[in-house]
C-alpha cells in the first residue's frame, strides 16, 4: 500500500478528555455527575463550541435556561483544563516514529479554538504535527464532509495515499467517503498493527 501521509485524530486518540474529570470534584453523587453531563452542559451542547460558538455565549445559555446550575455551568468554561487526562503514550509514541521517519503528520479535531492552545502548551507532542485543523478555528466540525475536503485541499494531500485514523465511527465513515484511507482506532496495540499492515510503523521491539 502506498502510503505518504498519516492523518491523526487528538481527543480519545492521543489525549483522554473527560469532563467527569473535573465534575467528580464539584459533585458528590455519581447520580448527580451523569445528570448534569446528560441534561444540562451535554456532549452536543459542547460540540456547538467545538464548531465555533463562543463558550460564554454557550454558558449564558445554559445558565438562562438552568438558573440552579449556573456555577456548575460556569465550571465548564472556567476550569475546563481539569478535563484533561493523561495522554496515551503508546500512541503518543507512534505519532513520534512516524514523524521521525520522515512521513507528513497532520490533525484533523473537533475542538474549541478558545481551549486548543490551552491543550496545545500543556501536551508538546501536538506541535509535532505538520498541520493541524481545528474544527472551532474553521466552523466545521467532523463527520462533516466539508472539513475533511478543506484538510485535504489545504495542504494538498493525496486522499488515496492518505490514513486517517480517529476513534469516532462517523467521522471514519465521513473519511472514507472523499477517499481517506481510514482506521478506527481502538487502541494503541491495534493502530500499531494497522499501521503495520500498510508499512508504516514496525512491530514492537
Amino acid at each position: 500500500m502506498n502510503i505518504e501521509t498519516v492523518i491523526f485524530d487528538i481527543g480519545g486518540v492521543l489525549i483522554d478528555w473527560n469532563p467527569r474529570y473535573l465534575y467528580k470534584k464539584l459533585l458528590q453523587d455519581e447520580n448527580e455527575i451523569e445528570f448534569f453531563l446528560n441534561n444540562i452542559c451535554t456532549l452536543e451542547w459542547n460540540a456547538q463550541q467545538d464548531a465555533g460558538r463562543p463558550f460564554r455565549d454557550g454558558v449564558a445559555m445554559q445558565q438562562q435556561q438552568y438558573p440552579q446550575y449556573a456555577g456548575l455551568i460556569e465550571a465548564y468554561d472556567r476550569r475546563w483544563e481539569e478535563m484533561l487526562g493523561e495522554p496515551d503514550w503508546e500512541t503518543v509514541k507512534i505519532l513520534g516514529e512516524i514523524k521521525q521517519s520522515g512521513m507528513p503528520v497532520y490533525a484533523l479535531t473537533n475542538w474549541s479554538a478558545e481551549k486548543f492552545p490551552i491543550a496545545k502548551k500543556r501536551y508538546d507532542f501536538i506541535n509535532w504535527f505538520d498541520g493541524i485543523i481545528v474544527s472551532g478555528e474553521v466552523g466545521l466540525k467532523k463527520p462533516d464532509l466539508k472539513i475533511f475536503r478543506l484538510l485535504l485541499e489545504k495542504y494538498q494531500l493525496d486522499a488515496g495515499k492518505t490514513v486517517y485514523l480517529d476513534d469516532v465511527k462517523a467521522n471514519v465513515v465521513a473519511a472514507g467517503q472523499v477517499g481517506l484511507r481510514t482506521i478506527h482506532f481502538q487502541n494503541a496495540a491495534q493502530l500499531r498493527e494497522a499501521l503495520r499492515e500498510c508499512g508504516i510503523v514496525s512491530s514492537p521491539a
